[in-house]
């Protein structure tokens, strides 16, 4: 299992309650393309789309052009891109997401076999403060673990 993408900012601006695994429909030109590193989670998000069977979407994530697959006329890096979820994760996610307020955002992309797999993870928006005092905990274990080790 090699991880392909990391969103590293999801862990600064969200507090993460629940992970999820998800498969991801993408062109072939894509598969190819993510392989080749070419993929970049920074600003993405997942929406749901229909009311009684909802579908879960990827917004946003940009994969680049895979260059041997020649010139492609209309290609767009960044269209919304449908997730695969068992219809109980999709309606768990799909009614914690209105009725409070969380959002879904994406955590990592990487192989299980000859699949991509997408980790997803059900979050809630830290606040500023929230943030500071992450950086301030942050700061304070490089310090102490720098201390600990002039001590031996």
């Amino acid at each position: 299992m090699s991880t392909l993408a990391i969103n590293k900012r999801a862990n600064y601006d969200y507090e993460i309650l629940e992970n999820y695994e998800a498969g991801l429909v993408l062109t072939g030109q894509e598969v190819k393309a993510v392989r080749a590193g070419q993929i970049s989670l920074k600003g993405s998000y997942v929406v749901f789309h229909g009311g009684d069977h909802p579908q879960a979407f990827l917004i946003n994530a940009h994969i680049g052009h895979y260059k041997p697959a020649g010139p492609l006329a209309d290609y767009n890096p960044t269209r919304s891109r449908r997730l695969l979820l068992k219809k109980k994760e999709l309606n768990h996610l799909f009614g914690r997401t209105t009725n409070e307020g969380l959002t879904v955002i994406p955590l990592k992309l990487y192989t299980k076999g000859s699949l991509l797999k997408l980790e997803i993870a059900l979050g809630r928006g830290k606040k500023k403060y929230d943030k500071r005092q992450a950086i301030r905990k942050r700061e304070w274990d490089k310090k102490r673990r720098t201390l600990t080790k002039q001590t031996y």
